[in-house]
This record gives C-alpha cells, structure tokens and sequence, in this order.
C-alpha cells in the first residue's frame, strides 16, 4: 500500500500475513459516500500502536493516518460490536488450530484493579488491593484466550463483579459447563452461578501454611493472560473515559495477539 511504502514499519504493524487473517472480520463498508483516504491496515497499525506504545491518541507519529481518524474507526468499532466480534472469530481459529473444539467447556475468571487517571469517569477504591480506580474482569478458555471482559470501579466486590461477566457469559458459550475461580470468589456466588447459569463454580484456594508465591492449578492461566496484556502499555493504567472504551482496549490487545499467533502458521491453500 501507498502509505505503508512510504514509511519505515513500527513493529507493531500487521505483517502481510496477519492482514490476511484479519481482514475478512472486518465490516463491510457501506455503499456511497466519498472514497477511504486511509487503508483499514493503516487504521489498524496506528490502533495496535497506541496500545503497545502506550500513547495519547494526539501523539500518533505523523506517519500513520491522523488521529482523530484512526480515533474515529476505534470509537465506530467499539459501539458496533466490531472488536469484541473479531476476538470471538480468531479465538475460534486459535483453538481449532490447537485441536480444540472452537467452544470452551471450561474457563477460569478472575480480575485486576488498576489506577484511573485524572480523566473523569467511573471509579471506586479497592480496599484489598489499595488501588483507586477501576476493575478489569476477564473470563478465559484453558488456553486463557479471552471469553469476555467487564470493566467496573475498583469499589465493587469480586463475587458481585463476577456477575457481571457470568451474566453477559451465558448465553454465548452453549458447551461451557465448569469454572474455576480463587477464594475472592467463594461463598454464595457458587450457588448463585449453579442455580442461574447452570454451571460449576470451582474455588481453586492456596495450600494452608504455604507463604509467598505459589503456582495453582488452572488460576496461573488466567494471570499469565493478564500478564499477556501487560505488554501493551497503554493498559498500564486506566485511562480511558468510559469501561466501554477501556474493554474495547483490552479486545484490541487480544486480538493483536492472537493474529500474531495465527500468522505463525501457513493458512491451508486451496484446491
């Protein structure tokens, strides 16, 4: 492309094997109106930028489409469903090509309380964690590929968070019949998802008298996926105005991981 051609690549960009995986899940443009000036990969490179750069949106290096562009088709894709839809069809991709069925039976939740900005918006205080600002809920597969994320104030408990998440969860994932969770979300929370869900809720807790770090069993693949996001540096705080745009953030991440991951391997060719 035009403008790819004229600037040196940032490694953030999508390789021409990524596009490929990515570009069929884009929407369709409409029909009519004046023609793009800035490709949809460009759109794209300057979005993946600002997440692993960690930038403002004002600072987008002048080589990549203007900001309030790029802005724009953020904005557009986080009210349509768009990003949250391309998470959902890579994830499918990923596990089939593992040799997973692309519908988890199983997941584990869990959550992460980060520092907010002076940019207003939704808050709380964390007393547990000493942390003012917001929650990041996330629910993942075995593999800890996001299922869904919900972003709250920090105020808000683990066991009424997690209903956020389980709520928006259930109807979307037919096979999913078990999840795992730590001690923060014991008590009637485990009845509560058996009786409006229909699935298990298994509290995996720490060994009596063990101090400092421990590895549990299934709860390390949820916190290796928040240390997946931590990579990208615009997710080191909150800092965006409303949950909406901060779990946009979060998808985006994702799928920039997992089209990475994709692209290591050859698509099958046709006959």
């Amino acid at each position: 492309m035009a403008e790819q051609t004229r600037r040196k690549p940032y490694s953030t960009d999508l390789t021409d094997a990524e596009w490929q995986r990515i570009e069929p899940h884009l929407p369709v443009p409409p029909g009519g109106g004046r023609p793009r000036l800035h490709p949809l990969r460009e759109i794209l490179n300057a979005i993946f930028y600002i997440l692993r750069a960690g930038c403002a949106w004002r600072l987008l290096p002048h080589d990549l489409p203007p900001w309030k562009t790029v802005y724009h088709y953020f904005r557009l894709w986080r009210k349509d469903g768009t990003w949250e839809a391309i998470n959902t069809a890579l994830r499918a991709e990923v596990r089939l090509m593992e040799g997973r069925d692309p519908e988890p039976s199983a997941a584990i939740l869990d959550s992460q309380s980060v520092k907010t900005t002076e940019v207003p918006g939704v808050r709380g205080y964390d007393a547990g964690k000493k942390v003012k600002g917001r929650k990041r809920h996330i629910l993942v597969d075995a593999m800890g590929l996001l299922l869904m994320v919900v972003v709250h104030a920090a105020s808000i408990q683990d066991r009424d968070g997690a209903k956020l998440v389980l709520v928006k969860v259930a109807e979307r994932f037919p096979r999913l019949q078990l999840i795992w969770a730590d001690g923060g979300y014991a008590g009637k929370l485990v009845e509560w998802v058996k009786t409006v869900c229909q699935w298990t809720l298994e509290i995996i807790k720490r060994a009596d008298g063990v101090k400092g770090f421990q590895v549990l069993p299934r709860r390390w693949v949820v916190e290796r996926t928040f240390g997946w996001l931590g990579r990208y540096r615009r997710l080191s705080k909150d800092y965006e105005g409303l949950p909406e745009t901060s779990e946009a953030m979060i998808y985006a991440a994702m799928i920039h991981l997992m089209v990475r991951r994709l692209a290591r391997r050859p698509q099958p060719v046709a006959v």
